[in-house]
């Protein structure tokens, strides 16, 4: 009997303590995200800020090396053929025809056909820096802001935790309230882990553009190398 006394008098203790209890309101991540003061709130909008311009920059730059990399696969084939032909209007007018950076190397190299080979090699080299130039446009602010995203980040929490330390200091109590000083730090932590995040996203776009870019400048060499070919032995 003095058991289940017992374990009923722990039962209502236990139900008198949660309802007295408050419950904890479901707190909208926005809100956290931009709950740091008008400072944070000036940080973690500048992260944003990267985030969407490292998304525009990938995108653009994406779109614009898919669009290079597309080449007939007979391009190569007709340029030969009008070459051997000694039709070089109709090889001209094939490149401009075509939009793609292997497509103005050789039209550079046909308006140079009858100069020695070496000129003709040299103007197709300062052609194609100026096409990889295209492509590269722009994919260093990615690298810059995979860097500056995180850096920014850590700004933001060292400047929240300062300010929470600040209201600690200028409260002049012994006593401080955890729920207050958690709140402060979990804002502050916030800004690194969005700018941790921004950081990722643009350092994965720009390697991936990278990658994607070595591809198309490998495609050029190797179109260049045959149009060279084409020129030392035409039949």
């Amino acid at each position: 009997m003095s058991l289940l006394l017992q374990v009923d008098t722990l039962s209502q203790a236990t139900a008198q303590i949660a309802e007295n209890v408050p419950a904890k309101a479901d707190v909208p991540l926005i809100s956290i995200i931009f709950s740091g003061g008008p400072i944070g709130i000036v940080i973690m909008s500048s992260i944003f800020i990267m985030l969407f311009f490292a998304l525009y920059l990938y995108f653009e730059r994406l779109w614009a090396i898919k669009a290079a990399s597309k080449v007939d696969q007979n391009f190569m084939t007709q340029i030969k053929m009008y070459l051997q032909q000694g039709k070089l209007e109709n090889a001209k007018m094939l490149c401009a025809a075509t939009h793609s950076p292997v497509a103005r190397l050789i039209e550079k190299g046909i308006s140079r056909v009858g100069k020695p080979l070496e000129d003709i090699n040299t103007a197709i080299e300062n052609a194609g820096k100026l096409e990889v130039y295209k492509l590269e446009k722009n994919v260093n602010l990615l690298a810059t802001i995979s860097g500056a995203g995180p850096m920014t980040g850590f700004l933001g929490t060292v400047v929240g935790m300062v300010m929470a330390f600040h209201e600690m200091a200028a409260s002049g109590s012994n006593k401080i309230e955890m729920s207050v000083l958690a709140e402060g730090i979990y804002t502050a932590m916030m800004t690194t882990v969005v700018g941790l995040i921004v950081g990722i996203i643009a350092y994965v776009g720009y390697n991936h553009l990278v990658s994607l870019t070595d591809k198309v400048v490998n495609m050029m060499e190797v179109s260049v190398v045959d149009f060279l070919d084409l020129l030392n032995d035409p039949a």
